[in-house]
């Protein structure tokens, strides 16, 4: 465990509690996070975790500007949700991803775990992009990414990462509840 990725496990918590308030600030939060995240996976050879944290650190800005400015149509983004047949499409699309990726990373790397280093990437920037928008089923797809990443973290010999995946993955789970509770509650306010 090195401090720097004692700093990391700090912000991105903080950026994970943020995001389920729906607080603009934990876009910051995410960029320092990612910032030291990209050194260390990089270190470890987890090449697709690395072009993820550059993925994470442009889909910063894109959050950051997608919470803050007015939409036409509305005076904040709100919360929704995504039909099943969309998921089902992202569960193609996902998977043919993750095909592409692995294959790349056996064929041209010396890449740790290429299969699950690719899963977690794929499905990752799946999640976030759906953070940026707001649909409250993110949060599912983040508790399986996390549990995953877990394993993948601790078998690279990140303990303190590992662990942060297991408190992601609760406040996933928390994520999940609060999302859905605040979106159950406007849309019947709303159909009222």
């Amino acid at each position: 465990m090195s401090s720097l990725e004692l700093i990391a496990v700090i912000f991105s918590i903080t950026f994970t509690v943020l995001a389920i308030k729906e607080n603009i600030w934990c876009w910051a939060a995410s960029t320092i996070s990612v910032s030291i995240y990209m050194y260390l996976c990089i270190t470890a050879k987890l090449y697709a975790e690395t072009g993820l944290q550059i993925f994470y650190l442009i889909m910063n800005v894109v959050g950051f500007y997608q919470w803050k400015f007015k939409r036409k149509d509305q005076e904040i983004l709100q919360l929704s949700e995504w039909s099943l047949k969309t998921h089902f499409i992202l569960f193609i699309i996902g998977g043919i991803g993750i095909y592409i990726l692995a294959s790349g990373l056996l064929k041209y790397t010396d890449a740790a775990l290429p299969f699950v280093d690719s899963f977690t990437t794929v499905f990752s920037i799946i999640a976030t992009f759906m953070v940026t928008r707001k649909i409250v089923s993110n949060w599912l797809y983040w508790i399986v990414i996390d549990a995953i990443s877990v394993y993948m973290y601790y078998i690279k010999g990140f303990q303190l990462t590992s662990f942060l995946f297991i408190v992601y993955t609760l406040l996933a789970v928390w994520g999940y509840y609060q999302w859905r509770t605040e979106y159950g509650e406007k849309y019947i306010d709303h159909r009222a």
